[in-house]
């Protein structure tokens, strides 16, 4: 019939198998299947205090008391196309987000408290730049 090492290695790659299935469960338990971003637009906290419109999207900055934050947002969400969003205080490195995406890229805050910022944000090649604001 069967002999032991024939076993040991259908055994072995069940084993396998059944361990690739439960990773990949497990990881779209926690991220979730192609999770949308754009209640993000949302997770800035703050004011809205600037707003750039560009020929392929919008630029958007927000600020409250110690932060700014801003969203690179796309006039029309669908392929995924190349976006960022920066966000660099005076005397600081500039937090990015930058990648494929089908809506937005960000968003991306940093530390704002008395300092100036200056943001820029792009989508699909075009985009724009704020210079130092908030200051």
């Amino acid at each position: 019939m069967f002999g032991e090492a024939q076993v040991a290695g259908t055994a072995k790659r069940l084993f396998v198998h059944v361990l690739a299935v439960l990773v990949a469960v497990s990881a779209l338990t926690l991220a979730g299947p192609g999770t949308p971003r754009a209640e993000a637009v949302a997770a800035c906290s703050g004011r809205l205090v600037k707003t750039l419109p560009f020929r392929t999207g919008t630029l958007k900055v927000y600020k409250n008391r110690q932060y700014a934050c801003a969203v690179a947002v796309a006039n029309k969400p669908g392929a995924r196309r190349a976006m960022a969003v920066s966000v660099q205080p005076r005397g600081g490195r500039a937090a990015v987000d930058a990648g494929r995406f089908t809506r937005q890229a960000g968003p991306v805050t940093v530390h704002a408290l008395n300092r100036c910022v200056r943001v820029s944000g792009s989508v699909a090649g075009r985009g724009g730049t704020t210079g130092w604001i908030l200051c």
